[in-house]
């Protein structure tokens, strides 16, 4: 990619041309200027993967733990080794911007997207952030922190009005981004869909011009969440230089007749052209070209991931002598995610992972003895995906696809346009090549052999319409009575399903119709631009789970070491949708408890994004939280298990006792389109120790195979840095790692400030016996300051000063005392 003089382009671009830059010119693309050689960039998708430039037939990709899980490493060196992978993914994809990290705070342990995110903790969040932003550029990729801000659920994104103080906004929702901002110098900013107090951040002078532009400096491209533009002048003026995606609803002709008609001023356009300019000109130091899109899937990333997923692992509970296992005894694993690898939350069958562990196979790997297996129940949101259990017509795993201009109807003169064999039945119609293609008609054919016989459940959910046929017999009719879910970027089908008595060893011929979105009643009156055609197939064997937990907890019985792997699969928590309650899927809760009464000794291993209700806790002696733990999720499970790797993961949020005590039980969800923001300043732990309330599991809570110890803390101010000193000593029987974490409390505030607030933290590796003397140098003002809502700036008080050092928001500090001995005031990062 050549380099390009902005100066001298925009004087050589005409006002239609800088109107169309200032769009995408595709769907993941922006707009090309040939004759003056500006080229196109890709931009890609990417909070834990990189997806490319394709939803159809998309090249496989590295998929990292979730964003949770790399939060609970509180390693900023390990994220920042992980952003620069993703940046090598993104080079061999060809993508020069990527929409990553994802630092909004979730509020609600019900939020959709908390798997996305770095947790509850602004401090944390952000400084997590900096440094994978950090990652990512150093590879010559444009790291893209979101959503800017207040993006903090699902319910009604784009109408939501989400209504704030100005400290709550400053001290929460805004510091992630201002962190990252300046640790990490990402080149792009992505805005949120919604509202704050009252304007659509994307129309928000305040938050982009006098905030982001003015106060903080950054000079950066600010582009628009996807499909989250809603006017002609009002981004323009705010400062957003990039809708997205192309080609573009509200700049090119629109904005050059705004322009004409004196709406707005050349010279906004001039400065959000420039914008766009100056973001060619830093990917062109990328050289990446071309579009043909590679995968790298290197040994060496394989165990980046598999540390990374070992280490974001937390172990919740524990009595001696239960875990590590011994792998020469046999194993019982139990549960229905020990064969099916919960690697990545939201709708995961859209990407395609290199690869993906299981548990099971990664134990079967690992032990030296039997490793027995019991379903339990299954937890699926939606049916399995029924694509890797068919066949092509050339025997491989997998289904042929056939596309077609005209429907079935037009028999001997339909003539197929492409034949593809593919292995995933769930995507979007999407980048196929033959893009004035309106109308299509694609059939979706393969064999089916069972290994045993009995009922059998068939999925379709669609965009469009689609009937699914089993040998010539409809099964499944998902065209004549449709019902809107919120798959599919909100304009799917739900998943209508069809059942079938099954015979063992014997083959049935699946064929899907399916066809285009105007087929749908459900689409031709939906305003929703992105309407490419999805479809999703599904099944599975139908089970007795009643029958299946009473096998599960006798085997159980049956077997010294057992482990319970269950918790959701990505589908539960995802974009589009909030959780509705913090309970476990449909029967977990009852294996669970079944296993532990047949055995006491068992392992419980849960995935999730966020908390989850335990009424079994009390019984449990062993529980580890595992989160979506990425392609070698089941590898990291085993490394723990087995005492390979000790686990070092703390909680990045909160587990409250019941949905009900969460701070924002009352008010995290939209009323007649607003979002009251009640809980304020008091997220998460802020609220929970502030008013002593009981919870599961603490902020910042992670145990470990051995012990550690703090002593000799000291604190002392140096001009503007605070330096906090200690001795940490590792007094058990094996190496291991321990996060000291530092949280600040203000003796005498002149407002109401949280008991403490977390303000540094950092992990220490140690051998058996070892001790290290560990020195934080924090930023004063950011270590002691709070929102002035008075003087509209950062203010740090005179006055005494605590510092608690600890392995979680709870339990025993280690103390030093510190005085600030003048008020100031700051603005800026």
């Amino acid at each position: 990619m050549a380099d390009i003089d902005v100066d001298n382009a925009l004087s050589n671009l005409t006002l239609a041309e800088k109107c169309d830059l200032l769009a995408g010119g595709e769907f993941w693309r922006t707009y090309a200027v040939p004759r003056l050689g500006i080229p196109s960039l890709c931009i890609t998708d990417g909070a834990d993967a990189v997806r490319g430039s394709r939803f159809f037939n998309s090249t496989p990709s590295v998929c990292l733990p979730c964003g949770e899980a790399l939060a609970a490493t509180w390693n900023v060196e390990l994220l920042q080794q992980l952003g620069a992978l993703m940046g090598d993914e993104c080079r061999v994809k060809k993508a020069h911007v990527l929409l990553s990290p994802t630092i909004n705070i979730p509020r609600s342990p019900l939020a959709g997207r908390a798997h996305e995110c770095f947790g509850e903790d602004p401090y944390l969040s952000g400084v997590l952030a900096g440094y994978f932003c950090r990652g990512v550029q150093e590879k010559g990729i444009i790291a893209t922190p979101k959503h800017f801000v207040c993006n903090d659920q699902e319910q009604g994104i784009f109408s939501m009005d989400c209504l704030l103080t100005q400290r709550a906004l400053r001290e929460i929702y805004l510091l992630p981004f201002m962190l990252a901002i300046k640790l990490g110098n990402p080149g792009a900013l992505m805005s949120a869909y919604n509202k704050v107090n009252g304007v659509h951040v994307i129309d928000s002078t305040y938050l982009l011009r006098e905030v982001l532009r003015k106060e903080w400096k950054f000079r950066g491209l600010v582009m628009s969440d996807w499909f989250g533009m809603y006017s002609v002048c009002g981004a323009a003026e705010a400062g957003v230089d990039l809708e997205m995606p192309g080609p573009g609803q509200w700049r090119g002709k629109r904005l050059a007749h705004a322009v004409a008609a004196g709406r707005i001023e050349p010279e906004v356009v001039d400065d959000r052209a420039r914008a766009v300019l100056n973001l060619v000109k830093e990917a062109a130091l990328s050289g990446i070209e071309g579009t043909s899109e590679e995968t790298l899937d290197r040994p060496e990333d394989r165990a980046l991931l598999r540390k990374a997923a070992a280490e974001s692992i937390v172990l919740m509970k524990i009595t001696e002598g239960i875990l590590p296992f011994d792998p020469t005894k046999p194993i019982a694993v139990i549960g229905p995610n020990a064969k099916v690898a919960a690697y990545r939350g939201g709708r995961v069958a859209h990407l395609r992972p290199y690869r993906a562990v299981s548990p099971f196979e990664a134990i079967t790997e690992r032990s030296d003895a039997d490793v027995l297996f019991s379903q339990g129940i299954y937890n699926h949101f939606e049916l399995p995906l029924l694509g890797a259990q068919m066949r092509t017509q050339s025997g491989e795993v997998g289904y042929d696809m056939r596309i077609y201009a005209e429907p079935p109807e037009a028999g001997a003169t339909r003539k197929c346009l492409n034949h593809y064999e593919l292995l995933n039945s769930c995507g979007f119609f999407f980048n196929y090549h033959d893009k004035d293609l309106r109308e299509w008609y694609i059939d979706i054919e393969g064999t089916f052999t069972p290994d045993k016989s009995g009922l059998f459940d068939f999925g379709v959910s669609v965009q469009g319409t689609a009937n699914l046929y089993v040998d010539g017999a409809l099964v499944v009719d998902n065209t004549t009575s449709q019902k809107q879910a919120e798959g599919f970027f909100r304009n799917g089908t739900i998943e209508e399903v069809g059942s079938l008595h099954v015979e063992a060893g014997r083959t049935y011929q699946i064929l899907c119709r399916w066809n285009h979105p105007q087929t749908s009643a459900l689409l031709k009156d939906n305003s929703q631009t992105f309407k490419p055609g999805n479809i999703r197939l599904s099944g599975c064997h139908r089970l007795d789970t009643d029958d299946s937990i009473v096998a599960a907890a006798k085997l159980a019985s049956e077997v010294e070491q057992v482990v319970v792997l269950a918790g959701f699969v990505g589908e539960w928590e995802s974009e589009g949708n909030d959780r509705k309650h913090m309970d476990l899927p449909p029967d977990t809760d009852r294996l669970i408890s079944a296993v532990l009464k047949a055995n006491p000794q068992a392992a419980i291993c849960i995935s999730s994004g966020g908390p989850y209700s335990m009424p079994w806790l009390a019984e449990t002696k062993a529980l580890l939280q595992v989160w979506y733990g990425g392609n070698e999720t089941g590898n990291a499970i085993t490394d723990v298990l087995y005492g390979d790797t000790n686990p070092s993961g703390k909680l990045p949020l909160s587990f409250p006792m019941r949905l009900q005590d969460n701070p924002a039980f009352l008010c995290s969800h939209a009323e007649r389109k607003r979002v009251l923001y009640a809980d304020d300043i008091f997220v998460g732990y802020r609220y929970y120790d502030t008013v002593e309330r009981e919870v599961l599991f603490p902020f910042g809570h992670g145990l470990s195979y051995t012990q550690f110890k703090i002593t000799n803390p000291r604190a002392s101010v140096d001009s503007d840095t605070l330096l906090v000193e200690l001795a940490i000593a590792n007094v058990g029987t094996r190496g291991g790692m321990e996060t000291v974490q530092v949280y600040i409390s203000r003796e005498s505030p002149s407002v109401k400030c949280p008991t403490k607030e977390l303000r540094g933290f950092e992990k220490v590796d140690l051998k058996r016996d070892e001790v290290r003397q560990v020195t934080l140098h924090l930023d004063l003002g950011y270590a002691t300051g709070f929102w002035d809502e008075a003087k509209n700036r950062w203010i740090c008080e005179e006055g005494n000063y605590t510092v608690l050092i600890g392995t979680s928001s709870r339990g025993s500090f280690e103390r030093a005392a510190f005085r600030i001995q003048k008020t100031t005031w700051w603005t800026g990062i």
